[in-house]
Parts: structure tokens; C-alpha cells; sequence
């Protein structure tokens, strides 16, 4: 799996970034994509309104037949589900939104490192890129992307693709190709999904993405 996007989770560009930090607290309060905060180690999240979120998307129980052993997570990214592979030829499906043309990623990794309200720091070629992004931002800030909780993923070799899953700012983006090559998830099921997968969960990211779509491609 390629490196190359290193550390790309931030939202579609400075700009959605920024707005958010910039707006009123009551603006955003009363978008009909939040329904009220979760109070969570201190810190606290917006949390989705689900009424608004398409039903395939929510989070859900389904039959999904894998080879992958139980306790693997299994991206899909053309369909924008992630499957935490269960018994008996089901899984837990969840909605993601995923890397969008020429950050898209494929192949197997490892969760070799988990985070509770992770901070965020762009790395240089974003930073080139986007010289407006904050240089930092603060686990639990507003404006944090990566929301309440950070899966690390590792290569085989025990390094850093630098790929993440992580919650979001925004529940809308989410069943789209958005990202930088991070896989985004609503913050309650990127809460739930820490929760179920302990240090060394192996994870699949589907090859139908296919190799050579752009620099997140895999090299063998």
C-alpha cells in the first residue's frame, strides 16, 4: 500500500475548513444535520440527525458474504460502506465517505495505533497546497476533522500509510468521494467502531479500486 498521501485527512479543501471554525456556534447548531452534542472524555460532538441520513447509509446488521476472517473491517469505497466482518456470513455495515479522483487507495493494512480525540497537523504538501490550513489543531477543537476518534493504519512492514479512519464535520459528505484518501465516518459510528477493534485489526480496502487511478494507488 503507497504512503504517498501522507497523513490526508483533511476535508475537501481550506476552504470548508476554515468556514467551519468560522461559524457561529448557533448557525451551525441549527443545521438540519446535527441534533443536539454528546458530551464524550471531556470534549464534546455534534451529534448527526439520523432523519436526514439516507437509510442505507445508517449504520446496520447485513448479510455479506468474505473470505475475511470475524473482527476483519472490509472497505468498499465504490459503495461507500465499511464492513466489520461478523458470523455466520453477516457484518456491520457502515456509511463512509471516501477518497475522492486520484486519492483513492487500495490494499491491506493493520490498526497499529488508536486515539481518543486526536489532533491534527497537515503535513507539508498539504500545507503547500493550502497554505491557509491552521498549522495544528487541537484534539476536541470544532474544527478538528478528524472528529472524536483516529484508527492509525499501518502496513505489513510496520509503517505508517498514513491513511486513517476517522469521524467528520460533516455528516453530509458522508457516501461520497470527498476525502483525501482517509476513510471519514459519521462521529457515532467512528466511536463504535473504535470500540470494536482492538490493536492489530487487519484491514481490507477492496481492489476493485483498481491500481493506477492516482498517487494513492498500491505499488505491490
Amino acid at each position: 500500500m503507497s504512503s504517498h498521501p501522507s497523513r490526508r485527512c483533511v476535508l475537501t479543501g481550506a476552504g470548508a475548513l476554515l468556514a467551519a471554525a468560522s461559524l457561529p456556534v448557533p448557525a451551525l447548531a441549527s443545521s438540519k444535520w446535527f441534533d443536539g452534542a454528546t458530551a464524550d472524555n471531556g470534549f464534546s460532538y455534534r451529534r448527526t440527525n439520523f432523519k436526514v441520513i439516507k437509510p442505507h447509509l445508517q449504520r446496520q446488521m447485513v448479510k455479506y458474504y468474505s473470505e475475511e476472517p470475524a473482527g476483519t473491517v472490509v472497505i468498499d469505497t465504490r459503495n461507500h460502506y465499511l464492513y466489520w466482518i461478523w458470523e455466520n456470513n453477516t457484518a456491520l455495515r457502515y456509511g463512509v465517505g471516501v477518497g475522492r479522483d486520484g486519492f483513492k487507495w487500495y490494499g491491506r493494512a493493520q490498526i497499529k495505533r488508536k486515539a481518543l480525540w486526536p489532533r491534527w497537523v497537515p503535513p507539508p504538501d498539504m500545507l503547500k497546497r493550502q497554505p491557509d490550513l491552521p498549522r495544528l489543531v487541537q484534539g476536541g477543537a470544532p474544527n478538528n476533522p478528524l472528529g472524536p476518534r483516529a484508527l492509525y493504519l499501518y502496513n505489513d512492514s510496520g509503517g505508517d500509510t498514513g491513511y486513517r479512519l476517522h469521524g467528520t464535520l460533516e455528516p453530509w459528505s458522508i457516501g461520497s468521494d470527498v476525502s483525501s484518501g482517509c476513510i471519514r465516518m459519521f462521529p457515532e459510528d467512528i466511536v463504535d467502531l473504535y470500540q470494536r477493534c482492538p490493536m492489530g485489526t487487519r484491514v481490507l480496502v477492496l481492489e476493485h479500486l483498481g491500481a493506477g487511478s492516482g498517487p494513492g494507488s498500491r505499488k505491490g
